[in-house]
């Protein structure tokens, strides 16, 4: 079944292209079905290219999902212009008073600040403490997961010496959680970030359930208990190339970086990066949207 998005959204050519089936409004509203709603607040930077990694995945399940896109009021994007944000983006009090089957939360880059002095954290608390009633799962992604573990566990996040850039092995922990259904006992992930989370902390917490980790990436996914919060330290949304670009990124920028690990072929910056997880990042989008999201959002909202 499709993704419903707005019809002038540029991923939805690039979607049509990958053979993504892609419905607009006016045929939504003629599927006599019920539709999961699914609600993306997008902190990422380059917010076109994230509406497509994420959408790409979202439409690759047998359920027919409406997608809302959530930009923060109190906080001015650079790097998209005004005019995307007007038109395919609301702000939070333009969807407060509704309810969602489904949230996601991205990353951003602003991992060296403490969470209080982020200039939306005030803005992000509320939409998190709102999800708490109003949405049936949230799935939090790299900086978003930290958040959510700081805000809903009180656990913080942790400066590492240097950035946890590459792609990094993991083992699975708890294949019988429906989560990571279909997961082999080892695989791959992206990780893109400048601080961690506490794998002590997390396995001690009684609310919690560590689902993967890596040696050398740390903790990498865990949920609560209920199913409520997702958290992912990594970004399995990523496309083979987002690393590269962000490499390259930083060398511009003049910072001293080291190459992003395991992930060039014979760490030569020529030769393209192989995608080696998409795989199972479909597997995890399409088992929380049906056994998280679809299996448990009530028919219809009180």
């Amino acid at each position: 079944m499709p993704i419903n998005i707005p019809k002038e959204l540029p991923a939805r050519e690039l979607l049509r292209d990958e053979k993504i089936f892609v419905m607009d409004e006016d045929r939504a509203r003629t599927q006599d079905i019920r539709p999961l709603n699914i609600l993306i607040l997008n902190l990422m930077p380059e917010k076109e290219k994230t509406e497509l990694q994420l959408l790409r995945l979202l439409g690759n399940t047998p359920l027919q999902v409406n997608i809302t896109f959530l930009h923060t009021a109190t906080h001015v994007s650079k790097n998209v212009s005004k005019s995307h944000l007007d038109t395919f983006y609301s702000t939070f009090n333009d969807v407060k008073d509704n309810r969602y089957d489904g949230l996601i939360v991205t990353g951003a880059p602003i991992e060296h600040f403490q969470f209080e002095d982020v200039n939306y954290w005030d803005e992000l608390t509320e939409i998190m403490e709102w999800s708490k009633d109003n949405v049936t799962s949230v799935m939090n992604i790299c900086w978003g997961a930290q958040a959510a573990l700081y805000y809903h566990f009180g656990i913080d996040k942790q400066e590492l010496p240097k950035k946890c850039s590459g792609i990094f092995k993991h083992q699975l922990l708890e294949p019988k959680v429906k989560l990571v259904r279909g997961f082999d006992e080892e695989f791959n992930a992206p990780h893109s970030r400048y601080t961690e989370v506490s794998l002590d902390e997390i396995q001690n917490d009684p609310r919690l359930l560590l689902l993967a980790t890596s040696e050398d990436a740390g903790a990498f996914m865990m949920m609560s208990k209920d199913g409520k919060h997702i958290m992912l330290t990594g970004h399995l949304e990523y496309d083979a190339t987002t690393l590269a670009e962000e490499y390259d990124r930083d060398l511009e920028k003049g910072l001293n970086i080291d190459m992003p690990e395991n992930y060039f072929p014979n760490n030569d910056v020529s030769q393209r990066p192989l995608n080696t997880w998409r795989s199972h990042t479909h597997l995890l989008f399409s088992n929380w949207l049906n056994y998280y999201v679809y299996q448990q959002t009530p028919y219809q909202w009180d």
